[in-house]
């Protein structure tokens, strides 16, 4: 009797040994990153078995709002050996003394705070650019998040950190598929006049997180290594 719980122990120090030797690898975002709205879930799917996906994301978020409301903290406090930060959403004018951001000043100030701070407990920061508004403007998306991913990309670009072009990747997708197919990412609005162009169902979701794992080949080939 002694043996076999001595055995068992063993079995779940080893167990508990082989998660803790897991790379961690912590997303930071908005609800377009989230597990219910957005791609993170699809992209943890992506991870074999010797990464972990913590997700941080949260609804409403902002590069402000985030670090005001202890999230940041929370991804710090994790020890992820990557970081993978994607906001703009609520970082637009409209949304509030409490979350905007101006593109060329704060919000440029705010991603590289993050990226100074990932850096300081040893983990690799990685901008993903936010990730596209399926809205149309006549046969063309609109785009209007456009400043934010181009002072994201003059972010990465100076500090020398890698870079997921998800709103190119993003409007260059959906151009390509039009308006209908691209309402196949949509996921159920609030009310039946409601459509949600904004955020993901699993469809959408899986097709991002795609473009997201093949955008990491390229540019952070450690990271790419985990993927299955």
């Amino acid at each position: 009797m002694l043996r076999h719980s001595f055995l068992f122990l063993l079995l779940c120090l080893s167990t508990a040994f082989a998660e803790d030797t897991r790379t961690k690898v912590a997303l930071a975002g908005d609800s377009t990153v989230t597990d219910t709205a957005g791609w993170g879930a699809a992209f943890a799917k992506l991870l074999g078995p010797k990464a972990e996906c913590l997700n941080f994301a949260r609804g409403g978020q902002s590069t402000k709002s985030f670090r005001d409301s202890k999230n940041w903290q929370k991804v710090l406090d994790s020890k992820p050996a990557y970081v993978l930060i994607q906001f703009g959403h609520n970082d637009m004018p409209g949304k509030g003394p409490a979350r905007e951001t101006d593109p060329e000043t704060t919000y440029r100030e705010n991603l590289i705070r993050f990226i100074d701070e990932a850096r300081a407990i040893g983990a690799k920061p990685i901008i993903v650019t936010s990730l596209t508004r399926r809205v149309f403007d006549k046969d063309k998306i609109r785009g209007e998040l456009k400043p934010y991913a181009d002072a994201a990309t003059k972010v990465a670009t100076e500090k020398q950190v890698p870079l997921v072009d998800l709103f190119t990747r993003s409007v260059e997708l959906h151009n390509k598929l039009g308006i209908a197919e691209s309402d196949t990412f949509n996921p159920p609005g609030k009310d039946a006049k409601t459509t949600d162009r904004t955020h993901l169902n699993p469809h959408g979701a899986e097709v991002i997180a795609g473009i997201i794992a093949e955008e990491l080949h390229k540019t952070a080939p450690d990271l790419a290594k985990l993927l299955k």
